[in-house]
């Protein structure tokens, strides 16, 4: 366990991520009028959950914990709190694995259009150089490099582009199966996001 997540509760070697609310609806977007179930979560709470999951290695096994006001707690059923999360992790997965293969596709073509173009660069740069002219060098020298700098784009995404969309599908299928529990917690009664541990009180606020 490094610095990081030994900020974080551990219960029965299952890291918790502890999150506290005043309200459920702080969870998810009000101006969604989607079922409870299908509902979009809220972007700083989203932002917290997918952060604090990444502080920890994928492989570790963590549980999200709800802390709410008891009469908040008696009404939102821990089973339907899960499923609302994750189903929504699980269509973030989806979109994420969507957004790769997309990635992917506009790689290729653009791979495509970058060896053609750098084909017909040499191919007149060689016509050029055929005239052995100070001129027709020059240009020659300067299709080269307009031909090597189409191919750019392409291997910018075969060798960078792709990592982070994996990486995140990766967080957002362990937050589809993440386990979530709902404690009641009388002293709730600001409106707080989440809290590392209760020692450093490490709070960030949410919106309404």
């Amino acid at each position: 366990m490094n610095e990081t997540t030994s900020q974080y509760r551990q219960e029965a070697g299952v890291g918790l991520i502890d999150i506290k609310l005043a309200t459920i609806h702080q969870l998810f977007n009000t101006l969604d009028p989607s079922p409870f179930r299908d509902k979009d979560l809220d972007t700083g709470a989203e932002d917290y959950i997918v952060a604090a999951v990444r502080e920890f290695p994928l492989h570790e096994p963590l549980k999200l914990v709800f802390h709410l006001p008891p009469e908040q707690a008696s009404q939102i059923g821990g089973p339907n709190l899960t499923e609302a999360i994750q189903n929504y992790f699980e269509y973030r997965r989806q979109t994420a694995v969507r957004d790769l293969r997309f990635l992917f596709r506009r790689g290729r073509i653009s791979l495509a259009i970058g060896l053609t173009f750098l084909s017909a660069c040499l191919l007149v740069r060689e016509l050029l150089l055929a005239g052995a002219g100070p001129i027709g060098r020059v240009f020659g020298e300067g299709f080269l490099i307009a031909g090597w700098v189409a191919m750019w784009r392409p291997i910018e995404i075969f060798l960078y582009d792709w990592w982070p969309l994996r990486a995140m599908g990766r967080v957002y299928a362990k937050l589809a199966n993440m386990a979530v529990d709902i404690v009641a917690s009388a002293g709730v009664a600001a409106a707080v996001i989440g809290e590392r541990s209760s020692s450093d009180q490490a709070r960030q606020s949410v919106g309404p």
